[in-house]
């Protein structure tokens, strides 16, 4: 199978361990993805917040590119690029004015209709549970996991219209297939904050606190993420929480492609899971 695959700047650079983890199950899967070519910077997630035009234009230029490519479908695993892809492509086919200024912007024009999806849709709709089920080597018995969806996976609902916006279930889903135990928790889409990391760090200090809290609180072992911003936020945070807060979090944040990997029966070493903040040792000993 090949599908077209749009890895923005994250998974180029700070997020090496996503891209890895997604590539490895890929090999495995013998799914064949197609980088689309020429991409630029989606915008995310400061760039419709300084100008609305900007940030549809900037996304949309990447649909341009896979639309010269020939391709059908873009797979955007990072929570916040996929976002801005659903919101420039539903905001250009709504809107024929809209369209046009984009197609004088890009110099180009999205000759036919792609679908953008996300990693837990691609696994949940495209991939299939059935197949994925009988790829899975070493379940992941014992593990609790706290699925975090975060703001941009299931928002607006009108746009990206993939799960429950209030109480999404495909990573649950997920998670729960590969022989882990998906907890119930209070906190699975609030925001992180991450997009403020730097200029107001106490109140992400306080929104991260909240959710170890509540992950923690049910039994979770770790959280397990689909975007780079968050992964980074929620990992790199906990020991500034900790010394704020007087608390003891040592919870991993993996991505969700790391635990697929793991019960794929791929090596740690492959999936990157020597490059978090807080030890993954306990799952790297699968």
């Amino acid at each position: 199978m090949a599908y077209g695959y749009y890895p923005g700047c994250s998974l180029h650079s700070t997020a090496k361990e996503y891209s890895m983890s997604l590539k490895a199950v890929c090999r495995k899967l013998n799914i064949e993805l197609n980088e689309v070519e020429d991409w630029n910077c989606c915008g995310a997630t400061p760039a419709h917040t300084t100008k609305e035009e900007l940030g549809v234009a900037l996304a949309y230029s990447n649909l341009v590119n896979a639309s010269k490519q020939g391709l059908d479908n873009v797979l955007a695993p990072c929570a916040a690029c996929y976002n801005r892809l659903k919101n420039a492509s539903y905001a250009a086919s709504h809107s024929p004015l809209l369209e046009k200024r984009m197609n004088e912007l890009t110099g180009g024009k999205v000759e036919h209709d792609i679908k953008v999806f996300n990693i837990l849709e691609f696994f949940r709709d495209i991939y299939g549970q059935d197949n994925l089920k009988t790829a899975i080597q070493k379940p992941l018995s014992g593990f609790n996991v706290a699925c975090y969806y975060g703001c941009l996976l299931v928002r607006p609902s009108k746009v990206v219209n993939f799960d429950d916006p209030e109480d999404p279930q495909s990573m649950d889903e997920l998670v729960n297939l590969l022989g882990a135990h998906a907890v119930e928790w209070s906190c699975k889409t609030e925001c992180c904050g991450g997009s403020h990391a730097i200029p107001e760090t106490d109140i992400v200090l306080e929104l991260g606190r909240r959710i170890f809290s509540s992950a923690q609180s049910q039994g979770a072992q770790m959280i397990a993420v689909a975007c780079p911003l968050c992964q980074a936020n929620l990992d790199m945070r906990q020991e500034q929480i900790n010394k704020k807060y007087k608390t003891d979090f040592k919870m991993p944040v993996v991505y969700i492609t790391q635990l697929l990997g793991l019960a794929l029966g791929i090596p740690s070493a492959e999936l990157g899971l020597n490059s978090h903040f807080v030890s993954t040792q306990e799952l790297a000993k699968i």
